[in-house]
């Protein structure tokens, strides 16, 4: 008691740091006030789940690494956008994580889709691996470009969670183009035409007592992730105002970036401050108890979120935005337009409502661009790699 007691002071004590402002502070979508709402802005940061370096997990391929320290914080960052996006696809951006209290199973089901090992369908196995097809070696730092792309190809294999996942290239986001992939796997109507009600992807990936709506939903849960280049070596102050909106949007996903030698999960800001989730600290891996249960502490960060100025950001990044329905799609759409008349606020990426004539286009190559494209795309995007050097342990 008295050590669950003195841990609880000490967060309490610590979490005091977090700046007496009246700035609201933003997490994914959600506002609060430092004075009213300490404990709530708290509880939201620990229900994300938290994924770091790892040590002591099977061997990456058979024979490859058993730890990440050192090369695997873009990979865990890329975890952390994604599990988010799960999160509020089976959970929803209410749920929250309180410790001893029991979870549902969904709960559990996102959790091990992350887990380390080669079967779960995100897990830091599955992403070296898949990583290998777009060039880079198992234990390789990768770029917030080429953890999208290798989630993107992941995602095709989870058939529960059903999701279309879109990465707008070129600084430009097509809404003809993510409305053809949400709406891409259903090949009839309505649900009376189809004999193979039972199959997930029609109705979303409900379980089959969700309602006749559900069912009758024509668009797939999408993620959608930008990869944007904000500046040369710095980011330009111009994009500081929309990148701040980013995080007002309820559909937010957060930003996957950082600063060199060190990739950050972005989850919100206060003032001129990014709140985010750090993975470097290296835990042993986990694994199911005696009972079959999984220990879930480790993956939720119980002390206070780490801050780092705004503009010491490395200009690389990628944008995260989920939108469950064809609506959240429309709104996402319409608060765009306006904050591209925001007075200050530059413009991030483009919307277009169709594909200009001079693009390329990766969907209609399934899951890769040409190898012209991908050489030139990979050259612009993870030209960062050079200066995320891997420190000598």
């Amino acid at each position: 008691l008295f050590l669950a007691t003195l841990t609880y002071d000490t967060l309490r004590f610590e979490y005091e740091d977090f700046p007496e402002t009246k700035e609201p502070v933003w997490i994914l979508g959600r506002k609060y006030s430092v004075f009213t709402e300490k404990e709530e802005i708290l509880l939201d940061v620990t229900s994300r789940l938290w994924f770091t370096y790892r040590k002591n997990f099977p061997a990456i391929g058979g024979t490859g690494p058993t730890s990440d320290t050192g090369w695997g914080c873009m990979l865990r960052c890329g975890q952390m956008i994604f599990a988010q996006a799960l999160v509020c696809r089976h959970l929803g951006r209410d749920w929250r994580w309180i410790k001893g209290k029991r979870q549902m199973d969904n709960y559990f089901s996102v959790l091990n889709a992350f887990i380390d090992k080669k079967d779960s369908y995100y897990s830091i196995h599955q992403i070296a691996q898949m990583g290998v097809g777009e060039g880079k070696s198992i234990g390789q730092w990768y770029g917030p470009n080429t953890v999208a792309q290798v989630l993107k190809k992941l995602a095709t294999f989870d058939t529960w969670s059903s999701l279309a996942v879109h990465i707008a290239m070129d600084n430009t986001v097509v809404m003809e183009e993510i409305r053809r992939l949400c709406q891409s796997n259903f090949p009839c109507a309505g649900a009376a035409a189809c004999p193979a009600l039972e199959s997930d992807v029609l109705y979303n990936g409900y379980p089959e007592e969700a309602g006749v709506r559900d069912r009758l939903s024509l668009w797939k849960p999408l993620v959608l992730l930008i990869p944007l280049r904000l500046g040369l070596t710095e980011i330009n102050e111009a994009y500081i105002e929309t990148l701040k909106h980013c995080f007002m949007m309820p559909q937010s996903l957060g930003v996957i970036g950082g600063k060199p030698n060190s990739a950050h999960y972005f989850i919100g800001y206060v003032g001129e401050e990014l709140i985010y989730l750090d993975p470097h600290t290296t835990q042993p891996a986990v694994e199911p108890n005696d009972s079959g249960c999984l220990p879930d502490e480790s993956f939720h960060c119980q002390h206070p979120p780490c801050r780092m100025s705004i503009a010491e950001l490395d200009p690389s990044i990628a944008v995260g935005f989920f939108c469950n329905t064809e609506e959240d799609f429309n709104d996402w759409c319409q608060q765009i337009k306006k904050l591209s008349l925001v007075r200050g606020a530059l413009p991030m990426f483009e919307l277009v409502e169709r594909q200009p004539s001079h693009f390329s286009n990766p969907d209609v190559l399934n899951l890769t661009p040409d190898s012209s494209d991908a050489d030139r795309l990979e050259r612009f995007f993870d030209s960062e790699d050079e200066d995320f050097e891997i420190l000598s342990l």
